[in-house]
């Protein structure tokens, strides 16, 4: 028989990195997505974060979202902190049927904006089939 004890400050300090990041694992950021016809779009909260603290790199298919939300400097004293503070990170794993090269990006009001298109080889189109006579051609949907 096994008997297995549980430690609850362990778990809460489990949900705490989880929650609030620590310095080997960013601190999570939430996100929408959704498609609004030929475009997808993504935002991430970011609020109290500087637009240049923002970094997007995408490589092969992999969206990567960086940023840091720093301490205010000064003299002041803090009485309460409830905001996460340090490196927000986050990765999308983009589908192939996407234009990688022409994605937008805004920062407006503490949301981060993406528009990604569908690539146009993904989009639905036509395709003409010829017959053995020149008066035979006849169109199908793809």
């Amino acid at each position: 028989m096994m008997i297995r004890t549980t430690d609850p400050f362990r778990d809460f300090d489990r949900i705490t990195q989880q929650l609030l990041g620590t310095t080997n694992r960013p601190a999570f950021m939430p996100m929408d997505a959704w498609r609004e016809g030929d475009t997808f779009v993504v935002e991430f909260d970011l609020p109290g974060v500087a637009k240049d603290s923002i970094d997007l790199d995408i490589e092969r298919n992999v969206l990567t979202v960086r940023a840091e939300r720093v301490a205010r400097n000064g003299d002041w004293e803090m009485l309460a902190s409830e905001r996460p503070r340090g490196a927000f990170s986050r990765q999308l794993v983009l589908g192939d049927n996407l234009d990688l090269e022409r994605i937008e990006a805004t920062y407006e009001d503490g949301v981060l904006g993406l528009r990604i298109p569908v690539a146009e080889r993904a989009k639905p189109r036509k395709i003409e089939i010829g017959g053995a006579r020149s008066g035979d051609n006849a169109a199908i949907e793809a």
